[in-house]
């Protein structure tokens, strides 16, 4: 340390990219900006293989992407889109709805089974149903403070219940037809997907959105705020995955089979994943949903041309695998980069810390200290005790002879 006068530091010279930083809350997580270019690179290879597949696609069916054949790939895209938007959502609060496949199939068939009394009579009670269901999820998650994959699954467990008590097909008696509204009802999904992945790159808002993923002890509660956002990316995931089932319904060809809808759940999952949504929360892409979505919708159609799988586990087991490779891509170097230019470490909630998020300091941290008391040179040496003379040599005056 430099003294400018005596007992006085001068005042160290402090790096831009730590004032850069200075407001950021410790507690909550790597310090500096996210990285954006791995999810530049990887969205560029989507929308590769998107192209590739489309040209192949076209080349075998043309009729797939014109006409009726267009429409109805434009309405598929939207569902699936939908249940993507509500798992990548809860994913980025880090805290997954495990229960969106279920809710979907459960607002389908409510949809098919109500829709002939009107679209008003057939959506609010499942609206409803869904804002309250998504609720009772966020309260788990948030109050209780648990894992959002446990208490979404047994919320699953209970919407399975309720779908497994159909036991036949169930016919679709709504007269709405999605495919009228086909080219806006995809142009408004793909707005809300990348308007909502380009707010999502602003550092405040990722912060923000990422408060509850957990930075030490992951039982340790993350504040008033994470657990509002995080309950309300609950409900609203909810919510989307209703929506989703009733375009499921209104696109059917057929009558609707009951399921357990886990199938959904792994596709969605995998297929938000595979976006570029990191399976711990906070960080995603601007274009990967829409990319990623449309790549899925254009390979089923494909495959389904070749024969190629296309049962939803298979395809949702394989988006799921690629996008944990994505996951890892996306956290290594997608963290922002320290002083020095390598990825910041995150800084560990301590006991003591202060509520704002800064710690107090550690005892030893500091080097540089006056002492109270001046330092002995090597020539001082103290007196021994023992032999400081304490009585006299000669006897004392009573006992001289001149008393």
């Amino acid at each position: 340390m430099v003294y400018d006068e005596p007992g006085r530091a001068a005042p160290a010279e402090v790096p831009a990219a730590v004032l850069e930083n200075v407001f950021d809350d410790p507690a909550q997580g790597e310090p500096g900006r996210d990285r954006i270019g791995v999810h530049v690179a990887w969205e560029l290879v989507l929308l590769v293989a998107l192209a590739a597949l489309a040209y192949l696609l076209w080349r075998e069916d043309p009729d797939a992407l014109r006409g009726d054949g267009l429409r109805r790939l434009l309405v598929d895209a939207v569902a699936l889109g939908l249940l993507v938007l509500a798992a990548g959502l809860s994913l980025r609060t880090a805290a997954v709805n495990l229960a969106v496949g279920p809710v979907a199939v459960a607002a389908a068939l409510h949809f098919a089974e109500q829709g002939d009394r009107g679209m008003p009579v057939a959506l609010v009670p499942a609206l409803v149903a869904a804002a309250l269901g998504g609720l009772a999820l966020a309260w788990a998650v948030v109050v209780l403070h648990v894992p959002g994959w446990a208490a979404s699954l047994a919320a699953a467990a209970g919407v399975i219940v309720w779908i497994e008590r159909r036991k036949l097909p169930v016919p679709v008696q709504a007269d709405y037809d999605p495919r009228a509204n086909a080219s806006y009802l995809f142009a408004g999904f793909a707005a809300v997907a990348v308007l909502a992945g380009a707010f999502g790159a602003i550092r405040a808002v990722r912060r923000l959105v990422g408060r509850f993923r957990p930075v030490a002890d992951p039982a340790r509660r993350r504040g008033v705020v994470a657990a509002l956002v995080t309950a309300g990316a609950l409900i609203a995931s909810t919510v989307l995955a209703m929506l989703a089932g009733v375009l499921v319904a209104a696109n059917a060809t057929g009558p609707l089979v009951p399921t357990s809808g886990l199938d959904w759940t792994v596709l969605a999952v995998g297929v938000a994943m595979l976006a570029g949504t990191s399976a711990y929360g906070r960080r995603g892409g601007i274009f990967g949903t829409l990319l990623a979505v449309g790549l899925v919708v254009v390979y089923l159609a494909w495959a389904a041309e070749f024969g190629a799988p296309v049962d939803r586990w298979a395809v949702g087991g394989a988006a799921l695998g690629a996008g944990l490779l994505v996951t890892r891509l996306v956290e290594t170097f997608g963290r922002p980069r320290a002083a020095g230019g390598e990825p910041a470490d995150p800084v560990p909630v301590r006991d003591g810390a202060i509520s704002s998020g800064w710690s107090l300091p550690r005892p030893g941290e500091t080097r540089d200290w006056t002492p109270a008391l001046p330092e002995r040179t090597h020539t001082d040496t103290p007196p021994d005790p023992w032999e400081t003379p304490r009585w006299e040599a000669d006897p004392p005056r009573w006992d001289t002879d001149n008393r």
